[in-house]
């Protein structure tokens, strides 16, 4: 099941990059397999999914060691200050970068750990109080801040849009964090990178992807439906 859903996404963001004339080699595909268990990991791996979200931290940890070391792991959860330490050699991405202080808590077990960690803003473009993330305003002057941190880079933007009905709902809030990125990107700030924009779900993948996103994250398309009693 897992594959042909995986076959079925694919096709999706195939069509919507042909609607808007891009390259469908320019969104990548994460496969957000948070609450499920390594055997559905497995499958989707086995099926050519190589980039797979979690939400938490310990997941992460679980699984690693279980699974293919070819995988690349995105941190797209909130990730809290105390936890950094455990994940910051072991993720591809941290999508969910959203204050200075977790930045500078980054930085500080990049620089331990020798590594540079990629991580992309998240904005709350939609500005719902039960969501994490930056207001649109506030985002500038944090990259600015981090740029200037040397074992972080910044990659782009990440945003979590509403759960709607109708994707076309969401339109706007893409085109905003889109619309964002080049205006961020115009500043050539030194270390910072605006190509990647991780927005989209199951319900508005097709949506994001026509308006700009370079990584969708799709779990129940794939997975089929969370268990939140795990």
């Amino acid at each position: 099941m897992v594959a042909e859903n995986l076959e079925q996404v694919r096709k999706n963001i195939e069509l919507a990059c042909k609607e808007a004339g891009r390259d469908p080699k320019e969104v990548t595909l994460i496969s957000v397999s948070k609450t499920k268990p390594v055997s559905m990991l497995q499958e989707a791996y086995d099926a050519g999914s190589r980039d797979f979200g979690e939400n938490k931290v310990q997941e992460i940890m679980d699984k690693v060691p279980q699974l293919p070391s070819d995988i690349r792991w995105h941190m797209i959860g909130h990730l809290q200050r105390n936890k950094v330490k455990y994940i910051v050699d072991k993720v591809a991405l941290i999508h969910s970068v959203d204050s200075l202080r977790l930045a500078e808590t980054i930085e500080h077990e990049a620089a331990k750990h020798s590594v540079t960690v990629p991580v992309l803003i998240e904005v709350n473009v939609a500005q719902e109080e039960s969501k994490f993330g930056l207001k649109t305003e506030e985002v500038l002057s944090l990259v600015e801040s981090v740029a200037s941190f040397p074992h972080i880079h910044i990659e782009g933007l990440m945003t979590i849009a509403p759960y709607v009905e109708d994707p076309e709902e969401n339109r706007g809030i893409f085109r905003q964090l889109k619309k964002l990125s080049v205006d961020i990107a115009a500043k050539n700030i030194n270390n910072v990178n605006m190509s990647v924009l991780s927005m989209g779900m199951t319900g508005d993948y097709q949506v994001a992807v026509q308006e700009g996103a370079t990584m969708v994250r799709v779990g129940t398309g794939i997975f089929g439906e969370r268990n939140y009693a795990v």
